[in-house]
């Protein structure tokens, strides 16, 4: 436990210590599951009246953005102005949020239309929201190791 705490707490990592640092090193499985939940939902049957439009908008844009903080990590575009500890701790709040309730209505649809699509499409929805509700895991334990990472500054 202590050797996890003194990664956290310190300065922000770039270029490759973003895939070695603790919080930071769930950048790589959010950003597999997440593709993964867009790829399904994407090829999912919808119906007219198919909640799954917040689903797509979540996965879509925290796969953007997870991907685009983590280029700013890399980059060590970071460094430039304070402040980014406190950023990353909230995006990573919002990104769990936002998984956590596309999760749940992904979950209560697949439940729904279990018999309208067939088995196949069924399966397809149960890969979803397994993978969904593992980006919010991913996503939540990066949120709290973020805001352990910011108490510290």
């Amino acid at each position: 436990m202590a050797a996890t705490t003194a990664q956290i707490v310190g300065s922000l990592p770039s270029g490759l210590g973003v895939c070695t640092t603790a919080p930071d090193i769930f950048y790589l499985p959010e950003l597999i599951f997440g593709g993964l939940v867009w790829i399904l939902v994407a090829s999912t049957h919808v119906n007219p009246n198919n909640p799954q439009g917040w689903v797509m908008f979540v996965s879509v844009f925290c796969f953007v953005m997870t991907f685009l903080w983590l280029v700013i990590f890399a980059a060590g575009g970071h460094k430039n102005s304070g402040g980014w500890a406190a950023a990353d701790f909230a995006y990573h709040g919002l990104a769990a949020f936002f998984y956590l309730s596309a999760s749940v209505i992904l979950a209560e649809l697949t439940i729904r239309l279990k018999t309208e699509g067939g088995f196949k499409h069924y399966q397809i929805d149960i890969a979803a929201v397994v993978f969904s509700f593992l980006a919010t895991l991913f996503y939540f334990i990066h949120f709290i190791l973020s805001s352990i990472r910011w108490k510290s500054f």
